[in-house]
């Protein structure tokens, strides 16, 4: 089945291309038609996937390699990069995961775009939304990116998908950025939202994207290839390692280092992390894509794809997989405070999301190669279980906002049930899924802090409070969605349980978030994932660490987590609070202000996107949205400002003066022409047209005349010899 992988992206592809240009206009048509295209790619990646697992880890030291036809070679000069296709461990669970999640995600989406309303007599109208079609098509293209990613040979056709997520996470974030008058789902509020939104993530992401960008430029120079299986052997990683890009700087840290901050715009790492929480601005659907099965898994998969580069780097003595480990597990503490302070629904899984990616990156950081990759794996799930569970709340509340919510477990059995499950596999609650991937990135932290590495103690402390702060804010979230009264009776009132189309696909990610995790479950015995993806990497030529379970580490994370809820419980679940109550976390005073307006970084460098509570706390209006330039934006158009000023008054000024000395010097230069040197050729003109009238007189024609002219001319020839001679 490897021979037929590069159809995995090409079905929804062409889900893709049917639904823009033939069944754009039947609902129902495209949307099945995107869940054909991915259901498609789906049975291709499982039988890629049992192929690899036949081939066993050995796969990861001699990958399958296809180059696709030559038609589809770039030439560059000289070389030829080769678009193709790339099987290993890594790429084929990797594969399983985007397929099976945006199958699910896919499936929801045909209920979820579909908008109910009540009318001014009562009656209730379900309608699709006008842009039912256009979704399905975009959300296509956007599991296309993913999936050509992830199958990618080289890092140019990887980048090539990558900015494809890119354009797609533009369209789908501001989806509703556009209104239309029968239009009851969406607000004129929320259009100015998803149209700042979507561009705000665009521009962020380009920031990584053109530092990432840089990074190949410098190891194509390199290496003169950008293939996997080129640049990821013994002799280019070793000249890397060798080369100089700056004095003690050697090549392979500084790529390395640049691809890093391409994984930090796509990921959301701090500090290019601010684009993700406004992200929340679309559809449901699509914020569970990019937190679960494509975006930002991206970013993630980018660092473990290029593993290599980082433990050259660190081999040589740089310090990139330091600045790996400190980035995620800061950004992991950092973005987990902030989740304790948020009411919208969304953006508290959003900054869930941020925190767990930190988790990611931090354990590619510190070397834990197999529980990161692991706990990519294991996140898409629950993430996509927690996402779909909240627009399942959210379709079902018609609010995003938690207090405004309440008793709805009774309302939303089936939601409420799957929630708590997402929830306790994020909060790493034995024997959900969570647990055993983040237990295995805290037990290779400790493992390095036993040994006396100070990075390593660093990464082990912040990610155990990030996980406190997970349990904690998972807790809040679940009592004040789900327990105690309503505290918007007309909300919860019309509150109900979503239909089969939608709550299927959330017991069948629920299943995964409870199962997945067994597959690498050591006190069990159980070490499948570990030993097919981790027991050799291409590019690594030795054996990487191996972490063994630790009792002591899985306890106390198990510990901190119980410690999270019990606190969430005490002050959310004893007394759930009533219509009108104040968040007992308000009594922080300065500190829930500043968790609260996220460290203001938004004010500093970003654009704040802020909605006003109305006199009931409610919202609606386009005056309730507040959009301005952050600080740092603000400094930039003021330097904009100046440059533009000093460039009008100094460079132009410049070019205009030598213009007008160089117009000046033309009309003196001119006046020389015209007067001395025009001035002669004429006079020499003037003096042969005079000389040509005065001779012309004696042409008379006569022979006579000629012989006495002839004859005069010579006699006073002879006549002045004569003279001469004589003197």
């Amino acid at each position: 089945m490897f021979n037929y992988a590069f159809l995995i992206p090409v079905f929804p592809l062409l889900a893709f291309a049917l639904i823009i240009f033939f069944f754009n206009r039947n609902n129902r048509l495209s949307a099945l038609t995107a869940v054909a295209g991915i259901l498609l790619a789906g049975v291709l990646a499982y039988s890629v996937l049992f192929e690899a697992i036949g081939h066993g880890p050995e796969l990861a030291e001699k990958p399958f390699f296809q180059v696709l036809l030559g038609f589809l070679q770039i030439p560059t000069g000289k070389e030829v990069f080769s678009v193709g296709v790339m099987i290993d461990p890594l790429a084929a669970v990797t594969l399983f995961m985007v397929t099976t999640v945006c199958l699910m995600i896919f499936i929801y989406s045909i209920g979820y775009m579909q908008h109910t309303h009540t009318d001014e007599h009562g009656h209730k109208h379900t309608t699709d939304d006008p842009r039912y079609a256009r979704f399905f098509a975009y959300i296509s293209l956007f599991a296309c990116g993913m999936l050509g990613l992830v199958i990618s040979s080289n890092l140019f056709e990887l980048f090539l998908f990558w900015e494809i997520m890119g354009l797609c996470s533009y369209l789908l974030i501001g989806f509703w950025s556009t209104r239309l008058p029968h239009e009851h789902h969406i607000d004129d509020a929320q259009t100015v939202r998803a149209k700042i939104a979507g561009l705000k993530a665009f521009l962020t992401t380009r920031v990584g994207d053109t530092i990432f960008f840089v990074g190949l430029v410098f190891l194509y120079i390199q290496t003169r290839d950008l293939n996997f299986t080129a640049i990821f052997t013994e002799k280019t990683l070793h000249h890397l390692a060798e080369t100089q890009a700056l004095p003690g700087v050697p090549w392979v840290t500084l790529i390395a280092l640049l691809i890093l901050g391409g994984a930090i715009g796509k990921s959301a790492q701090f500090p290019l992390h601010i684009w993700l929480p406004d992200a929340m601005e679309g559809p449901t659907p699509v914020s569970a894509l990019i937190h679960a099965a494509t975006m930002v898994s991206a970013g993630v998969f980018l660092l473990a794809r290029t593993f290599p580069l980082y433990l050259t780097a660190a081999q040589a003595g740089g310090p990139a997989m330091t600045v790996v480990a400190l980035v995620g597990a800061f950004t992991a503490l950092f973005a987990g405070t902030i989740g304790v302070a948020q009411d919208d629904i969304k953006r508290v899984l959003a900054y869930s999301t941020v925190s767990q990616l930190g988790f990611m990156v931090a354990a590619l950081g510190i070397g834990a190669y197999v529980a990161g990759a692991f706990h990519l794996i294991t996140h898409a799930f629950f993430k996509a279980l927690l996402f779909l569970s909240a627009g399942s709340v959210i379709h079902g509340v018609g609010t995003n906002d938690m207090m405004n919510m309440g008793g709805l477990r009774k309302k939303m059995p089936i939601t409420t049930t799957v929630f708590i499950i997402g929830a306790l596999a994020l909060a790493g609650i034995p024997p959900l899924a969570g647990f055993w991937s983040k237990d295995e990135i805290l037990a290779h932290a400790f493992e390095r802090m036993q040994h006396g590495d100070t990075i390593g103690t660093a990464v082990f402390v912040m990610l155990a409070v990030a996980a406190f702060f997970t349990a904690f804010y998972m807790t809040r979230q679940i009592f004040l969605t789900f327990f105690g009264e309503g505290r918007d009776h007309h909300a919860v009132e019309h509150a109900h349980e979503s239909p089969q189309v939608m709550w299927m696909p959330l017991a069948v990610l629920a299943f995964f978030a409870t199962t997945l995790g067994l597959v690498n479950a050591a006190p069990l015995g159980i070490s499948f994932f570990g030993h097919f993806v981790g027991e050799y990497v291409l590019g690594i030529h030795e054996p990487l660490e191996h972490t063994p379970f630790n009792p002591m580490v899985a306890g106390s994370s198990v510990g901190i987590a119980l410690v999270g809820i019990a606190l969430g419980w005490l002050l959310y679940g004893r007394k759930p609070l009533k219509t009108g109550e104040r968040d007992p976390l308000m009594s922080l005073g300065l500190v829930w202000k500043v968790l609260r307006n996220k460290y203001y970084l938004d004010e500093i460098y970003g654009v704040v996107i802020a909605q006003k509570e109305g006199p009931a706390g409610k919202t609606g209006t386009v005056e309730s949205v507040r959009v301005q330039p952050g600080w740092l934006l603000q400094l930039v158009v003021w330097f904009a400002g100046v440059c533009f000023a000093f460039d009008k008054a100094v460079v132009d000024g410049t070019v205009n003066l030598a213009a007008a000395i160089g117009r000046a010097f033309s009309e003196v230069s001119a006046w020389v022409d015209q007067t001395f040197v025009d001035g002669a050729v004429n006079g020499v003109g003037w003096l042969a047209n005079e000389l040509g009238d005065g001779l012309k007189l004696i042409q008379t024609g006569r022979v006579q005349n000629y012989l006495v002219v002839a004859i005069s001319g010579a006699t006073i020839f002879v006549f002045w010899f004569m003279i001469v001679i004589s003197r």
